[in-house]
């Protein structure tokens, strides 16, 4: 199954450069910065374990096809065809997603929060049910790499993911949002879900 591995890693190389990499420098045209903001928090507290899972699950997604490719084996359960081509599916679905998520973030897109900038409060597209969709499609993306060299690195490195985006979510941005926007920020959380529509929503 040596094609999926690398099917996975070409997959998630052309990825990784275009969600960051291009949209980097689109970023740095209009706006003259890049939008990387880097790791919040001091050493230890939740938010800087919220960018250090980030960074690791983000390298497990190439990792995963090169243990594979270097001879891990897949697990038992997940090695049949159908679930390599749903997999497939479902990254390419969630690479398409997350560009357009940036896309509709225009210059108000970042990777890392920095407490002391202002940036406009996105409601619209994606945003108008989903409060970070970016976020959704990522791990939509990191569930079909998984899928399609399914080995243990895989898996952790999905869960990894799942783990930083609820940490960096919760810990870092909403709490930013809401000091930043105020009441704006809290009427859309009534509107939009966290991650998927309807859930996750604020209630009085």
């Amino acid at each position: 199954m040596s094609a999926w591995a690398w099917t996975a890693l070409v997959l998630f190389t052309g990825y990784a450069a275009t969600a960051f990499g291009v949209r980097a420098v689109i970023q740095a045209r209009r706006t003259g910065d890049a939008g990387f903001r880097g790791i919040s928090g001091r050493p230890g507290t939740a938010s800087w374990w919220a960018g250090i899972l980030f960074v690791i699950a983000l390298l497990g997604g190439a990792a995963a096809p090169v243990a594979a490719l270097a001879g891990v084996p897949a697990l038992p359960w997940a090695g049949a065809a159908p679930l390599r081509w749903l997999g497939l599916a479902t990254a390419a679905a969630g690479v398409v997603a997350t560009l357009v998520a940036q896309s509709a973030m225009g210059t108000s897109w970042r990777v890392g929060v920095d407490s002391a900038e202002r940036t406009d409060l996105v409601t619209s597209g994606l945003f108008a049910t989903v409060r970070n969709p970016v976020f959704t499609a990522m791990t939509v993306t990191a569930a079909g790499l998984a899928l399609m060299a399914p080995n243990a690195v895989a898996v952790l490195a999905l869960v990894g993911l799942v783990a930083a985006v609820q940490l960096q979510v919760r810990i870092v941005e909403e709490p930013y949002l809401a000091a930043a926007h105020g009441a704006a920020y809290a009427d859309y959380t009534a509107r939009a879900g966290r991650f998927l529509p309807g859930i996750g929503r604020r209630t009085a």
